[in-house]
């Protein structure tokens, strides 16, 4: 199952490298692209429930890598400005 890496930047301009399991997230996410903070955290938690399930379906058990990145999404975005943009900056393959 190929994995990949997505380049982010919060609204406070901090920048993070984060994990899936699968390539689905680049089907809700464009890097390059902005969104809004609330809409940036559902296309997530979409994607990398998504891409748990994937693992699931091949392996036998959910990734608990994937989730651990949901959960350090979402805490994040409860520190940002819910006014503000999260930029994804780059995909890694």
């Amino acid at each position: 199952m190929p994995e990949m890496h997505f380049h982010i930047r919060w609204p406070d301009g901090r920048r993070e490298a984060c994990y899936s399991p699968s390539l689905v997230v680049k089907d809700f996410l464009t890097a390059g692209e902005s969104y809004a903070l609330d809409d940036f955290v559902e296309k997530t938690r979409t994607a990398l429930n998504i891409a748990s399930e994937r693992v699931r379906e091949k392996y036998g058990f959910a990734c608990s890598s994937a989730m651990a990145q949901l959960a350090r999404i979402e805490d994040a975005a409860k520190r940002q400005d819910s006014g503000g943009l999260v930029t994804v900056e780059t995909f890694e393959p």
